[in-house]
């Protein structure tokens, strides 16, 4: 189909998980699935803007608040820094965007887009950059630019809610990849990438 392309949606879930030994009980598990398919562009614009916090130094030297990404398909999270923690649920989605908030030993404290904070080891994060598009506007599309200007051509749309890999940023747009297309798209409407952040 001729026109620009549209990058599915990713849905965060909440599945129950049950029933062991006779007593049951649920975990959170957050599985985002995506679809692309090609629609019609219809040229709307998509804002949006993260808290860019003060940042300090942790024990492991590096700053806090920071981004990172999820290094597996599968990770626990769990409700303190230890496996005698109980999980308080599982991350399916190898490559999600979270942020580190806190460290304790080889423990993270991470937040995920939804404001929910729990603690990862840090084996299980990488430091590859990644970006959730705009997840507090859903059901809309965000433009996917040929470059770094409002004005340039439409690459695609990216639904709200799609995992892009962040190659650059210049403080007011990143140049990402999602789902085989790449493109620029606006800073502020990535969850990922804090406003005005240069990453190379």
């Amino acid at each position: 189909m001729a026109g620009h392309r549209r990058i599915g949606s990713i849905v965060l879930g909440l599945a129950c998980l049950a029933v062991a030994g006779g007593v049951a009980f649920s975990l959170f598990t957050k599985h985002p699935d995506s679809l692309a398919r090609a629609i019609p562009a219809d040229g709307s614009e998509t804002t949006g803007a993260i808290d860019n916090a003060p940042k300090t130094l942790g024990p492991s030297g590096l700053p806090i608040p920071r981004f990172v990404s999820l290094k597996a398909e599968k990770v626990n999270v769990r409700r303190g820094p230890s496996s005698d923690h109980a999980v308080a649920w599982v991350f399916q989605r190898k490559g999600m965007p979270v942020e580190i908030v806190a460290e304790f030993e080889n423990w993270r404290r991470i937040r995920d887009s939804d404001g929910q904070e729990g603690w990862i080891l840090q084996n299980m994060l990488s430091g590859k950059r990644t970006a959730e598009v705009a997840p507090w506007r859903q059901g809309e599309d965000i433009p996917l630019h040929s470059d770094a200007a409002a004005a340039s051509g439409l690459v695609a749309r990216v639904s709200s809610g799609v995992i892009t890999d962040v190659k650059s940023c210049t403080g007011d747009w990143c140049e990402v990849s999602a789902d085989g297309y790449k493109g620029w798209i606006e800073q502020t409407s990535l969850w990922g990438v804090y406003p005005g952040e240069p990453v190379d």
